[in-house]
């Protein structure tokens, strides 16, 4: 684990105790130690918020960039490099307010980018706004009287825009998340995992929701796997969060798509 980290120089880290934001990034590292890459071919970019100071802590080609942005850089630099396995770690504000129009279009080129998008239900960072993903009728500080909005469901999103891999895992079930995450790292194509981790901080604390171990707990109980939750009425899995791979198919990879063309282009073969 340690080999992985900037642990000299950039800790202790800016999360908040009990933030399973944390354990996400154990399950990228587990992930990526067991399919033994080297850390230079590693490129990890992240946007703003809590989730994006992600890369910050870990030795891989890293970058910080703005808010919504991550996919904008991560398409650039796959494009520039594509050999390299590009990570994009987001927020779910991140990726699907001000990023969202990047999040469809990276679905729908299927760019080899891997998408960890870690859903808090809220921006913690700036204060407990209700996001993208916030539960209708939650409380937020700029929803008091609570939210009125629908939240985006983010596998269903994916899977509609093109992606060729969704699946959601959540920071209760550590072990499992870090499987789904090295099946998204070797998928050729966009691939997408939401990682459920709910804000105490501020989700919770409004919500009384209790304690970080409290929600922790909360998601024990009122997740599924995929398999479970076929064999269960609509009744029942009416507030539970469904875990696993949801879609998984071949489709051609753009930056590889793109080299074809160019070769076609300096060829000069031309489709009449």
């Amino acid at each position: 684990m340690y080999r992985y980290l900037r642990r000299h120089k950039k800790f202790p880290n800016v999360w908040c105790p009990g933030c399973g934001i944390g354990i996400v990034m154990s399950a990228i590292i587990r992930a990526i130690d067991r399919l033994g890459w080297e850390k230079d071919d590693i490129a990890m970019i992240s946007g703003i918020g809590c989730s994006g100071r992600m890369p910050v802590y870990m030795d891989f080609n890293t970058m910080h960039t703005t808010h919504g942005r991550a996919l904008a850089f991560a398409t650039g630099l796959k494009m520039v490099k594509p050999e390299m396995h590009v990570i994009a770690i987001m927020g779910d504000g991140d990726a699907l307010a001000i990023g969202g129009n990047h999040f469809i279009h990276a679905a729908r080129r299927n760019i080899g980018i891997t998408s960890i998008v870690i859903n808090n239900s809220v921006y913690g960072m700036t204060g407990g706004q209700y996001s993208p993903t916030t539960p209708t009728g939650s409380l937020a500080t700029t929803a008091p009287y609570g939210n009125i909005d629908q939240p985006f469901p983010i596998c269903e999103l994916a899977i509609a825009a093109g992606a060729t891999f969704v699946a959601r895992g959540t920071v209760y079930h550590a072990v499992e998340l870090d499987r789904l995450i090295e099946k998204a790292l070797v998928h050729e194509g966009f691939s997408v995992v939401e990682a459920v981790s709910y804000c105490h901080t501020t989700f919770g604390r409004i919500n009384k929701l209790g304690t970080a171990v409290d929600m922790l707990r909360w998601q024990k109980e009122n997740s599924v796997t995929r398999e479970a939750a076929a064999k269960m009425t609509p009744e029942q899995l009416q507030g539970k969060i469904v875990r696993g791979i949801f879609h998984e198919r071949e489709f051609p990879e753009y930056t590889a798509a793109y080299a074809k063309i160019i070769e076609q282009a300096m060829a000069g073969q031309r489709r009449v």
